[in-house]
C-alpha cells in the first residue's frame, strides 16, 4: 500500500521560539522547502507555511526579530503517517480545512512528529500514480481482448478437431481442451466486465427478446451442466407464451449464469429457477429467482454473495471464478434497476432473485426478419495478419459451407483480388505493409468482377467515425472482432443474397 510516510520531509521540526529571521533563512537555503513543522518535546504545535510565511515578511519586516510561534499555524492539518496516500485525497477533497493550509505533518501512533508533507507533492504523485494504473490497467485490457481472440481461436480448431474422427483418447484430451478454453474465456469476460462495471463503462444494449426464448436458453445452458454434476435444475416461465420485453438478454443470461453455478458449486441437490412476467403500467415487471436446497452454512454463503470478492475468494482459484461472477451480477443487476436479493430458506440453501421493470417490446414477424445464410457456396478471401484470426475466419467459413483463401496483408490481398475469383472479402483494418482501408482503395480501382466484389471489414475498432472511413473506402459492412458467428452469418447473407439476386437478373 502506497502511504504517505514516502512522501513526508523528515526534516527536524523548530522550535516555537526561533526567530522568523532564522526561518527566513532556512526557506532561502531550501528552495523547495513548503513548510516547517513547530514543535515541543516531539510533539507538533504549528507548521509555517512558506508561501505564506515570506509574504508576512515581506509586508511587516519588523516580524524579523518576533518568534515564529507568533505567526505559525497553530491549527495544522495532521495524519497518521501510514495513511494510505489515495485515502487521504479523498479526504482532503471532502475537508473543509482552509486552502491556505498547503502542507500536513504526519505523525505517529502516539501523535509524535514523523515530517511535513506538501500538498502539491501529494497531489502530483497522486495524479501519476493514478495515470499509470489506468494505463496498466488499459494494457492489461488489450491483452485480455487479444487473450480472448486466441482462446476463440482455440475453440474454433477444438471444434473442427471434435468433427473429426478421433480415437478415445485423442477425443478426451480435445473436450478438455475446449473445456477448458470456454471456462478461461468466460472468466475472463467477467473479469473484464467486472472492471467496466466498477469504472461506469459498462454498457446495455436493449434489443427486443422473448422472455420464453430467455428462459428456455437458461435451461439449455445448465440443465445438462445440472445433470452432470448429479444436481437437477428445474426452470419455469409465468407469463404471456407471446410477452416480449426491451431488455438486453445476453445480460439477464449473465446474471442467471452467475446465480445458477453458485448453486451448483455448493453440493448436490435440486435447483429451481424461475422468471415471471406480469405486465405493469410503463411495461413488464419481471420477476427472477434461483432457488436450491444445497447443504452448508446459509451464513457464510450469504456472507459470500454480498461480499463475494472477500478474502475467501482471492484465496483459492474456483472461489474467484465464482466471486467475479457474482460481484458481476451484482453490478449488472444494479445497472438495470433491480439490485440483487437474497435470503436462507427455512430449510438448506438459499434463494437468490432479484426484480426489473422494463419496457414492451414487439418482435419483428417472419418476414422481417433478418436473411439466414444462403446456401449457395461461395469463395472468399480473408485478409488478416494474425493466424488464429485467419483460422478462426476459416471455420467460420467452413461452417457456412463458403471455401476460402488466406493471405496476411493488403498488398497480398490487392494481388490476390486481381484475379476475380473471389465473391467476397474479409478484410482486417491494421496490417503491416499495407493496411485494410489502402487495400480497399486499391481493390476498388481493378476493373471489372475483381474491383467490385463486396468486401467486409473485421475489426475491434467498430465505432461510427471508424466505420464511416470503412465504408467510404469501398467497403459494404464491418464484423466486429471477436467474430460471432451469428453476425458474420447475416453480413455473408445479405452480401452473397444480393450477389445472386443480380445474377439471376442478368441471366433473365
Amino acid at each position: 500500500m502506497d502511504t504517505l510516510a514516502r512522501l513526508i520531509d523528515r526534516r527536524a521540526p523548530i522550535d516555537p521560539a526561533t526567530l522568523c529571521a532564522e526561518v527566513r533563512a532556512l526557506f532561502d537555503v531550501h528552495a523547495t522547502l513548503a513548510a516547517l513543522a513547530v514543535a515541543v518535546d516531539g510533539k507538533p504545535v504549528g507548521l509555517v507555511y512558506r508561501d505564506v510565511f515570506l509574504g508576512q515578511m515581506a509586508v511587516a519586516p519588523d516580524l524579523a526579530q518576533r518568534p515564529v510561534a507568533e505567526v505559525m499555524d497553530a491549527n495544522p492539518r495532521t495524519v497518521a503517517a501510514d495513511l494510505c496516500v489515495t485515502e487521504f485525497v479523498e479526504r482532503i477533497a471532502r475537508s473543509a480545512t482552509p486552502v491556505f493550509r498547503s502542507a500536513y505533518v504526519g505523525v505517529d501512533e502516539t501523535g509524535g512528529y514523523v515530517g511535513v508533507g506538501g500538498l502539491n507533492s501529494l497531489l502530483t504523485s497522486h495524479r501519476r500514480r493514478q495515470r499509470e494504473a489506468d494505463e496498466a490497467m488499459a494494457l492489461v485490457e488489450r491483452m485480455a481482448h487479444d487473450i480472448g481472440r486466441h482462446l476463440d481461436g482455440v475453440l474454433a480448431f477444438t471444434e473442427r478437431l471434435e468433427q473429426s474422427r478421433l480415437t478415445p483418447d485423442a477425443s478426451a484430451y480435445v473436450r478438455a481442451i475446449g473445456d477448458t478454453s470456454r471456462d478461461m474465456s468466460l472468466v475472463l469476460g467477467r473479469a473484464m466486465d467486472l472492471r467496466r462495471a466498477a469504472t461506469g463503462g459498462l454498457t446495455l444494449s436493449p434489443a427486443p427478446a422473448l422472455l420464453r426464448d430467455l428462459s428456455d436458453a437458461v435451461e439449455a445452458r445448465w440443465a445438462p451442466r445440472a445433470a452432470e454434476g448429479g444436481s437437477t435444475l428445474l426452470f419455469s416461465y409465468d407469463g404471456d407464451p407471446e410477452a416480449a420485453a426491451l431488455i438486453d438478454a445476453d445480460r439477464v443470461l449473465q446474471v442467471f449464469d452467475a446465480l445458477i453455478e453458485s448453486a451448483l458449486a455448493h453440493g448436490r441437490g435440486v435447483i429451481e429457477a424461475s422468471l415471471k412476467a406480469r405486465p405493469v403500467e410503463g411495461g413488464l415487471k419481471l420477476e427472477a429467482r434461483v432457488r436450491d436446497n444445497a447443504a452448508g452454512s446459509a451464513e457464510v454463503r450469504l456472507a459470500r454473495v454480498f461480499d463475494p470478492l472477500g478474502m475467501a475468494s482471492m484465496e483459492d482459484r474456483n472461489e474467484l471464478a465464482l466471486g467475479v461472477g457474482m460481484a458481476l451480477a451484482h453490478g449488472l443487476t444494479r445497472a438495470m434497476g433491480g439490485p440483487l436479493r437474497a435470503e436462507a430458506n427455512l430449510g438448506a440453501g438459499l434463494t437468490l432473485q432479484f426484480t426489473l421493470t422494463v419496457p414492451a417490446a414487439t418482435l419483428a414477424t417472419e418476414a422481417d426478419d433478418e436473411p439466414m445464410m444462403d446456401a449457395r457456396s461461395a469463395h472468399i478471401l480473408i485478409v488478416d495478419d494474425n493466424a488464429t484470426n485467419r483460422m478462426v475466419a476459416e471455420a467460420l467459413c467452413e461452417m457456412f459451407d463458403c471455401t476460402s483463401e488466406q493471405v496476411v496483408d493488403g498488398v497480398e490481398a490487392v494481388e490476390a483480388a486481381k484475379s476475380g475469383r473471389f465473391d467476397l472479402i474479409l478484410m482486417d483494418i491494421k496490417m503491416p505493409r499495407m493496411d485494410g482501408v489502402t487495400a480497399t482503395r486499391a481493390i476498388r480501382e481493378l476493373p471489372g468482377r475483381a474491383g467490385s466484389a463486396p468486401i467486409v471489414a473485421l475489426t475491434a475498432n467498430a465505432d461510427p467515425n471508424d466505420v464511416a472511413t470503412y465504408i467510404a473506402a469501398g467497403m459494404q459492412d464491418v464484423v466486429e472482432k471477436p467474430i460471432k458467428p451469428e453476425r458474420l452469418a447475416v453480413v455473408l447473407s445479405a452480401l452473397l443474397g444480393a450477389d445472386e439476386d443480380e445474377d439471376a437478373e442478368a441471366a433473365a
